[in-house]
């Protein structure tokens, strides 16, 4: 059986968006196994995933180049993999890259279309294009290593009985967020017909849900009080998730839920929209000439007035439902 290391340190949704692609990657090829590499508190997102053993890293004991470097010889003495594969390409993992070509391997890298994704979201480019999706770039660095890969890009539902609606109005970037007055207001709506539950985390978010949860009825806060597996478990037996451009996007993915994405300074065009997930179920302002001006929402907004999401109405959201 041959054995593949790969690697990637990145954030959450990033991370996530590897899981279906190693599903069916394995499944297609079964005479592989995969070594993962990253933050240990991932580790339960690659719970089902055959073939596939997730080595989980806290990098508070592997601090600086020292540590990373250190961190590159463990893995490779430790697997002593036929293939390498670079997830992310960013310095901790060109160091670790750099460590096994002078182990003697050949290192397969993402390919992660920098100059496309700047002139997509260059505000005086008017030709915007759908730019290929970052679970085909993943694939295809296991393609580069001579394997067969077709991606289904189907949600896998794993369950019958399905009931409420799971709501996440946080994301990182202040131009990845839904006005809160308006998610409100979304949430006001919603809960008339379905129990809610909120996904949130940190301890001003917290807070807020918190607050939600007790001035509208039928609503639930789930931010900050389940463990991920417990979180996941919930997420795969909603009937929907609505959500931003974030992470809880792809974890409705992983579980074969659908999600009804809201989008304002990103677009999916850049790549980002959730495995599976369907281009009727995103929610965007769509002529704004200036969308996208930044791939991951965290560019000031260009004209300084956020019209991208302040222009989205609650009832655009109800209509997808």
């Amino acid at each position: 059986m041959k054995r593949i290391l790969a690697y990637r340190f990145s954030a959450f949704g990033d991370v996530a968006m590897t899981v279906p692609v190693f599903r069916e990657f394995l499944e297609q090829n079964k005479d592989v196994e995969v070594i993962f590499v990253s933050r240990k508190n991932f580790a339960d997102l690659f719970d089902d995933v055959p073939n596939l053993k997730f080595h989980g890293v806290d990098f508070d004991q592997y601090k600086g180049l020292i540590g990373i470097r250190r961190l590159g010889r463990e893995i490779l003495n430790l697997y002593k993999p036929d293939y390498v594969a670079d997830f992310h390409d960013v310095i901790r993992t060109k160091l670790i890259d750099s460590i096994a070509k002078r182990h003697g391997y050949k290192v397969f890298k993402i390919d992660k279309g920098k100059e496309e994704k700047e002139h997509l979201t260059d505000v005086w480019n008017l030709d915007k294009i759908q730019l290929k999706r970052t679970v085909e770039r993943y694939a295809d660095i296991l393609r580069s290593m001579g394997y067969q890969l077709e991606l289904s890009q189907e949600l896998r539902s794993r369950v019958s009985n399905r009931q409420g609606v799971g709501f996440a109005p946080f994301a990182q970037h202040k131009g990845k967020m839904l006005p809160i007055e308006k998610s409100y207001e979304l949430v006001k709506h919603l809960a008339k017909h379905d129990k809610v539950y909120f996904f949130g985390g940190g301890k001003e978010e917290s807070e807020i849900l918190l607050r939600w949860e007790t001035e509208i009825p039928n609503t639930q806060s789930l931010a900050g009080k389940l463990p991920l597996k417990e979180e996941l478990d919930l997420i795969a037996r909603l009937k929907l998730m609505i959500c931003m451009d974030s992470a809880n996007m792809h974890l409705a993915s992983l579980m074969g839920t659908r999600c009804v994405s809201i989008w304002g300074a990103t677009h999916p065009y850049a790549g980002f929209l959730g495995y599976g997930q369907s281009l009727d179920d995103v929610v965007q302002v769509k002529d704004l000439t200036c969308r996208p001006c930044s791939v991951f929402g965290d560019k000031e907004c260009y004209r300084g007035d956020y019209a991208c999401l302040e222009e989205l109405h609650v009832q655009q959201i109800l209509d997808r439902i």
